[in-house]
């Protein structure tokens, strides 16, 4: 996919459940970690923890974990984006471990999708899982809750555009 501009890429972006095998070289891999770790955050904190997974087993105990969600698998590359509330809760409190940790890592989340559709890759963001289950495959410590599974991979679909509501529906102007 040639580079486009970002608008561009944001109206191209689509939910990929069908992935190809092709590897994924290093220097993508990298880029994906560069796009999660320079997402903005309240007042710096990073509350997130990424974990990179290549490993069939695991990630066929993630498709478990995920409600048998195959595509999860069949994806070369799979991201689990953890939060760590009090990461944010040490500078804000309660509106920290109970909003801004998610609001940070949905925008590290949003980041990696955008970035992974520009360089031609198909990705979903899997939040339909047991939480529960995915602590246990990955053997997560107490303070890291995870947010988000995120397969990647050349895509072997390519999905119509989903519906949005118009403008009116959702925008409200105050003058």
């Amino acid at each position: 996919m040639e580079r486009h501009d970002l608008l561009s890429v944001i109206l191209n972006r689509r939910s990929v459940r069908s992935f190809k095998p092709d590897e994924i070289p290093q220097i993508h891999i990298d880029q994906f970690i560069e796009a999660l770790r320079w997402a903005p955050s309240a007042g710096n904190r990073q509350p997130w923890q990424f974990y990179l997974i290549r490993r069939s087993e695991l990630k066929r105990d993630l498709v478990r974990a995920a409600f048998q969600q195959d595509f999860v698998a069949q994806a070369p590359l799979v991201f689990v984006i953890c939060g760590v509330p009090e990461r944010s809760a040490s500078r804000y409190g309660e509106r920290g471990k109970e909003l801004y940790v998610f609001q940070d890592t949905a925008a590290a989340i949003q980041n990696l999708l955008l970035y992974a559709t520009s360089l031609g890759y198909g990705s979903c963001w899997v939040g339909a899982f047991d939480e529960s289950q995915v602590v246990e495959v990955l053997s997560l410590p107490a303070q890291q809750r995870p947010l988000a599974i995120i397969p990647i991979g050349k895509p072997a679909e390519k999905p119509s555009p989903p519906h949005r509501l118009p403008v009116e529906k959702i925008l409200t102007t105050l003058e």
